[in-house]
């Protein structure tokens, strides 16, 4: 969530920033409802002062030995009940416009960063750098990861989809051992990193989801339980964000560094027709996620570690990839900056992203009252939160299955992950 205090006083740079982004939004009415809530609020307070006022006056009259149905008394305790009715008018009213304020504020996105490159689509995010074209495999007939998935017996869509619908998948045999080793391993590598592992509900509230900005927003991107206020997490960070929800930590506590495999559920509103085959876009996928909560003098420190802590786990599988920052049109709604990291995927002769690193600075702090106080200095502030896949499962063994491809339709096993699955070769 934006600070209303932010908006008010820089409102051209708001608007800009806003602007620059994909989608209209619009501060205007904000600061209209912002102004009529303060005009309310100043009212309201020179009320409260004379009705204050005149309970003084009255006191000290009736101290001084003026009988206390004087006709003067009278008429100040006929003026103070007449401001307690006024009072009792506006409190109300000042209420309504400060909800009003917070449903048109969560409606608005995060602010892109200085750092952030300004365009409108992905075509304009900027490469920033690459690794591991030495590993980029020079066979020119691999075969798409569901096609030798398939072959191998360890990869069946069909049955799926009689169990559920399209967009899900079943892996078998090999295949599910596959999946469960990659997530072994990435869990050891990022807790040898120094992310404590949790494992968190599946299923969170609505509270929960509003305050790491997919409601209201996104409602139509999840899956909600009809009986109750339950949805199906999209990604863990949303209940390891909504761990610390409405505490205040410790200075010397930061950072705090997570890290939780959990399943994700995703309904890929208006996504259809794209990535219909294979692991690269499902409603269920499994992923390790990545959450960190720092100080803010350090949280853009902390974005180039949390790339680095993604990126170990692709050079440790020798898996090409590269980086891009993505500009203002292609941020995510929470994110001010965000690396994506892509990995080759030979059968297509592309880039695909396998983790999206991004900071959201104060943003889903604000909007979930996570707040730190440091020793010997007055009030609070907002922590930054960050997160990141470390990293997403299926897209992982999708570029295995491509990338190791050998011209025998085997696949071999990354070195760094044979000893977590226990074969060199499938």
């Amino acid at each position: 969530m934006l600070d209303i205090k932010q908006i008010r006083e820089n409102p051209q740079l708001i608007q800009e920033r806003l602007d620059s982004r994909s989608g209209r939004y619009d501060i205007q009415p904000i600061l209209q409802l912002d102004r009529q809530q303060r005009e309310l609020e100043v009212t309201r307070s020179q009320l409260q002062a004379r009705s204050n006022e005149i309970g003084k006056i009255v006191g000290q009259k009736i101290k001084s030995g003026i009988d206390s149905q004087d006709s003067e008394i009278q008429t100040l305790r006929d003026e103070g009940n007449s401001i307690r009715t006024q009072l009792s008018e506006l409190e109300p009213q000042e209420k309504d416009l400060k909800a009003e304020i917070a449903q048109l504020l969560l409606a608005l996105p995060n602010l892109p960063s200085d750092s952030t490159p300004i365009g409108k689509s992905e075509e304009e995010n900027v490469e920033v750098r690459r690794w591991g074209d030495e590993y980029i495999p020079q066979n020119p007939n691999i075969l798409p990861h569901w096609e030798i998935g398939e072959k191998l017996g360890i990869l069946n869509v069909e049955r799926a989809v009689k169990v559920a619908q399209s967009r899900f998948i079943t892996l078998i045999g090999a295949g599910a051992a596959l999946e469960r080793a990659l997530i072994q391993f990435m869990l050891s590598v990022q807790t040898e990193a120094g992310y404590i592992e949790v494992s968190p509900p599946l299923l969170v509230n609505t509270a929960s989801l509003t305050a790491t900005g997919q409601l209201p927003k996104f409602a139509e991107e999840s899956f909600k339980c009809a009986d109750d206020d339950l949805w199906l997490i999209p990604t863990a960070e949303v209940p390891v964000t909504n761990l610390y929800r409405g505490e205040i930590l410790a200075a010397e506590d930061l950072p705090i560094y997570h890290c939780a495999y959990t399943p994700c559920f995703r309904r890929e509103a208006g996504s259809y027709g794209r990535d219909m085959r294979g692991l690269i876009r499902l409603h269920q996928f499994n992923k390790v996620e990545l959450v960190k909560f720092v100080h803010p003098s350090t949280s853009f420190e902390e974005l180039e570690r949390l790339v680095g802590n993604a990126e170990a786990i692709l050079q440790a599988l020798q898996l090409p990839y590269r980086i891009v920052s993505l500009c203002s049109g292609d941020l995510g709604f929470s994110s001010t900056k965000t690396y994506d990291l892509e990995v080759w995927l030979p059968s297509s002769g592309k880039y695909r992203e396998i983790s999206s690193c991004s900071n959201t600075m104060d943003f889903q702090a604000r909007r979930a009252d996570i707040r730190f106080k440091e020793a010997g200095k007055k009030g609070t502030q907002f922590v930054h939160t960050l997160n990141g896949s470390g990293l997403a499962v299926g897209r992982t063994m999708a570029a295995i299955l491509e990338n190791y491809q050998q011209p025998d339709d085997t696949v071999k096993i990354p070195e760094a992950l044979q000893p977590y699955l226990g074969r060199e070769v499938l």
